[in-house]
C-alpha cells in the first residue's frame, strides 16, 4: 500500500501573474505576427519570462537584442520595458514597420521625464542599473540630466553641483517599501525635491506585493514564479524575506527543491507579473505528486485595468 500523502496547504497570493501590461504587450506580438505573418522581430525579450518568449517564438517570433539585428523589409516590436529614443529614430530612418509594446506606465514616466527636463530640472531617478526600463527611460532625455539612485546610500552620498531645480522619478517594478526609504532620505537631502503627480511604482507591482505581505507571515516558506531577471518578481521574494519567511526564485515546476520543503505545512505561492497563470498550475499539480494539497487563495484586492493596442491593430 502507498503511504499516505504529507498535507500541504497553499495560500495562493491574489492578485498575481500577468497585469494588464504585460496581457497588452504578449497580443502586439501575437496580432503583429497575424497582420504580418511570420517572421515578426522584437527587440529583447517582450517579457522576462522564458515560457512567454518560447511560445511566441514558436508562433513566429524572432527575438534580438539590437536593431541592427532586425533585417530589412520585416516588422519589429519594441519590448514592454521601453526603448531609448533613439532605437524608434533609428527603425524609421532604415523604414521598418515597429509596434511599441512600450507598458503605458512606463511610457508615462517617459512624458514625466521630458517635462521636468524641459523645465530645467535634473533628475534622479530611483532604479537598478542596466535593467532595460532604466536604460529605456534614461534614453528619453539628453545625456548628464538624469543621475541614478538605486539605494539609500546613494541617496545618502549623492554630490551634486547644482540642488536648486531637483524632481525624483522611480521605475515602476521596485520594491514599494525600499523606494520609500530612498525617497525620505531624497526629501531629508533636498527638501525641495519635486515628486511626481502619482506614485510611479505601478499598480500591479504594489498589489503583488500588498498580496505577499497578506500571506508571508502566515506560511513556512513562499514559491515566487519568476524569471530571474524580472525586477518585479525579485522584489516579491525580498517582500517575503523581509517578512522573515523564506522565500524562492523558480521559473517552472521543474525547478522545485522537494529537500527545502521539509517540515513545511504552509507554502506561499504567487507569480511575478510577466508569468502566466498556466505556470501557477503547473507547480501546484507537481507539488500535488509529493503532497495532499489543500489550496486556499487569498486575495487583497481585484485589478481591471486593461490597455487599449496601438491603433491598426485592433481590427487585426
Amino acid at each position: 500500500m502507498n503511504a499516505p500523502k504529507t498535507p500541504l496547504t497553499l495560500m495562493i497570493a491574489a492578485p498575481r501573474g500577468f497585469c494588464a501590461g504585460v496581457d497588452r504587450a504578449i497580443r502586439i506580438v501575437e496580432l503583429a505576427i497575424e497582420k504580418y505573418g511570420a517572421p515578426v522581430y522584437v527587440r529583447h525579450e517582450i517579457v522576462h519570462n522564458r515560457y512567454v518568449v518560447d511560445t511566441l517564438k514558436a508562433k513566429g517570433a524572432v527575438f534580438v537584442e539590437a536593431l541592427n539585428d532586425v533585417p530589412d523589409g520585416v516588422p519589429v516590436v519594441f519590448s514592454a520595458h521601453g526603448v531609448p529614443k533613439a532605437v524608434p529614430h533609428k527603425a524609421e530612418e532604415r523604414g521598418l514597420d515597429y509596434l511599441d509594446a512600450t507598458c503605458p506606465l512606463v511610457s508615462k514616466v517617459h512624458r514625466q521625464a521630458e517635462r521636468l527636463v524641459e523645465k530645467g530640472a535634473h533628475i534622479l531617478f530611483i532604479g537598478h542599473r542596466g535593467h532595460p526600463e532604466v536604460v529605456g527611460t534614461f534614453g528619453q532625455v539628453p545625456e548628464g540630466a538624469m543621475t541614478l539612485v538605486e539605494t539609500s546610500e546613494d541617496a545618502r552620498s549623492l554630490e551634486l553641483a547644482d540642488t536648486s531645480n531637483l524632481a525624483f522619478l522611480t521605475q515602476t517594478t521596485l520594491s514599494v517599501d525600499d523606494t520609500r526609504e530612498i525617497i525620505e532620505e531624497l526629501r531629508a537631502r533636498f527638501p525641495g525635491i519635486a515628486a511626481p503627480r502619482s506614485e510611479d511604482i505601478c499598480y500591479a507591482t504594489s498589489n503583488r506585493q500588498d498580496a505577499v505581505k497578506a500571506i508571508a507571515s502566515s506560511c513556512d516558506a513562499v514559491f515566487v514564479i519568476g524569471a530571474p531577471n524580472s525586477s518585479n518578481s525579485l522584489r516579491l521574494v525580498e517582500v517575503a524575506e523581509r517578512y522573515g519567511t523564506d522565500a524562492r526564485l523558480i521559473q517552472r515546476a521543474e525547478e522545485i527543491d522537494f529537500d527545502w520543503l521539509e517540515g513545511v505545512a504552509t507554502l506561499g505561492i504567487t507569480a511575478g507579473a510577466s508569468a502566466p497563470e498556466v505556470l501557477v498550475r503547473e507547480v501546484v499539480e507537481k507539488l500535488g505528486e509529493r503532497f495532499a494539497i489543500e489550496e486556499r487563495e487569498v486575495e487583497t484586492t481585484q485589478e481591471r485595468m486593461l490597455f487599449k493596442l496601438p491603433r491598426g491593430l485592433e481590427a487585426a
